[in-house]
């Protein structure tokens, strides 16, 4: 299987092709202090961190694979487990939080029957509580991002959560 940013969901279980990561690994494989910028690159790549990944990339850098682990579950940016095709960030802000994102978040978790860090079984949804997304003029507020972009959605109620992951969920009927 080779995996690849777009349909990666193999978390580990069948061969993945490194030849995406080489070019990053053949620059900064050798530069002291550069492991931070290989997992982002490498999770951009594949879409998350797998053991896969992580013991590959041990092995281009000596960096012990749990020292590579370590750094990867510390920063909240990195990811081990595939996320959905639409990723929910939903933005936990003051002006957010003032406005109603727990009520928002309930209504996601409800919905879509997943909570904080999560992905539905169907593998379409996953739900990630951010710090800001800095629209606090729209909150509360959501970002949905996939391949192709990311969409914004503010002044959010429960019924227009509600219908806008219907309306994605539609799109792949």
């Amino acid at each position: 299987m080779t995996c690849k940013k777009s349909e990666c969901q193999c978390g580990g279980n069948a061969a993945q092709d490194f030849s995406e990561l080489a070019p990053v690994l053949d620059k900064y494989a050798k530069v002291p202090g550069s492991l931070i910028t290989i997992l982002q690159k490498a999770q951009d790549i594949y879409g998350f961190l797998s053991i896969d990944v992580i013991n590959h990339i041990s092995e281009a850098t000596g960096i012990k694979p749990a020292k590579i682990y370590g750094v990867a579950t510390f920063y909240a940016q990195f990811r081990l487990q595939p996320i959905g095709k639409y990723l929910i960030m939903l933005c936990k802000g003051t002006a957010c939080h003032v406005n109603g994102a727990d009520m928002i978040e309930e209504a996601v978790c409800e919905h879509l029957n997943i909570q904080d860090g999560e992905t539905t079984e169907d593998g379409l949804f996953t739900l990630n509580n951010v710090a800001c997304l800095g629209c606090c003029s729209l909150a509360p507020v959501m970002m949905i991002k996939t391949n192709d972009g990311e969409e914004t959605f503010g002044n959010l109620t429960k019924d227009k959560v509600k219908a806008i992951l219907d309306d994605y969920r539609a799109k792949e009927a």
